[in-house]
């Protein structure tokens, strides 16, 4: 199941840095999850400050 960020947001890029597939990218002024890449590790959930990643 793949992970997902939500409004609470705030564009930080911790997660970014620790995704280790990538699977997370800037779009506009946010960031997104690409679902296709995600392993569902929970790194990145892990690692974002305002709790803004949670499952599908």
């Amino acid at each position: 199941m793949a992970f997902k960020i939500t409004d609470a947001c705030v564009n930080c890029g911790a997660c970014e840095g620790d995704c280790p597939v990538g699977a997370i990218v800037e779009q506009g002024d946010k960031r997104v999850i690409e679902a296709d890449k995600c392993i569902s590790c929970g790194s990145c959930a892990a690692s974002c400050p305002t709790e803004a990643i949670t499952e599908e």
